[in-house]
């Protein structure tokens, strides 16, 4: 099933992708509700590819578990479509394993179904501006992830071009820390900050902070004795 609606004007335009129909319309009504443009629903990773493809939206909330896939699928599929669009899964399953896909596959945040209402208005929000939502948590077992592969021997074969600067920045943004502690970390200006994560993210032909953090814990760059 895909329904795909008119789309608003200055609202955040939001796809809701879930194969329970009561699930889905009652969140995408509680979306609607609360201000957001819900452009359009799907219920598999064929439909959300495609609608995503039509519609471009800015969030996606998708679900772990699809008929045809899993969301990791359906996360990857919709951002080779809509890269400008950013994923935020909504599941009931909090397994380490559903979690470390999502994120691996480009998903910018994780919550579980318990999340109340105002906890997914904010978190639409944070995940349209590229901050990374997880429910309490979640965002250690993510963490925890970064410092087990940075553990791990580096990879030689992708050694970019990055200054020694520019990958202690990396080394902390893969943390998830801001500009501002960053820079009180590294006696910098958080503008100083700012042009090296610039920077890397040209290099590395990178679109945000998230692809960033995923690319350092791919790469083994992540700084295991940073809190």
């Amino acid at each position: 099933m895909t329904d795909i609606s008119a789309a608003g004007s200055a609202a955040l335009r939001v796809m809701v992708v879930d194969d329970h129909p009561m699930w889905r319309d009652g969140v995408a009504r509680d979306l609607t509700e609360e201000g957001f443009d819900v452009v359009a629903t799907a219920d598999s990773v064929a439909a959300a590819t495609a609608v995503a493809q039509a519609v471009r939206p800015d969030v996606v909330l998708m679900d772990m578990q699809l008929p045809d896939g899993t969301g990791a699928q359906a996360t990857a599929g919709v951002l080779a479509v809509s890269p400008t669009s950013r994923v935020l899964v909504l599941s009931a399953s909090e397994e380490r394993d559903h979690v470390l896909e999502a994120v691996k596959s480009g998903a910018t945040g994780y919550l579980v179904k318990s999340a109340r209402r105002a906890e997914l208005v904010d978190a639409v929000n944070a995940t349209a501006e590229g901050t990374a939502v997880f429910t309490p948590g979640l965002a250690g077992l993510v963490l925890g992830e970064y410092r087990r592969i940075a553990k791990e021997p580096a990879r030689t074969d992708t050694a970019p071009t990055l200054t020694e600067r520019e990958t202690e920045v990396l080394r902390f943004v893969a943390t998830g820390l801001t500009s501002k502690q960053i820079a009180e970390r590294l006696h910098l200006s958080p503008r100083t900050v700012e042009n090296h994560v610039g920077a890397t993210l040209r290099k590395l032909h990178l679109g945000n902070r998230v692809e960033l953090a995923r690319y350092a814990m791919e790469h083994g760059l992540t700084d295991p004795d940073t809190p």
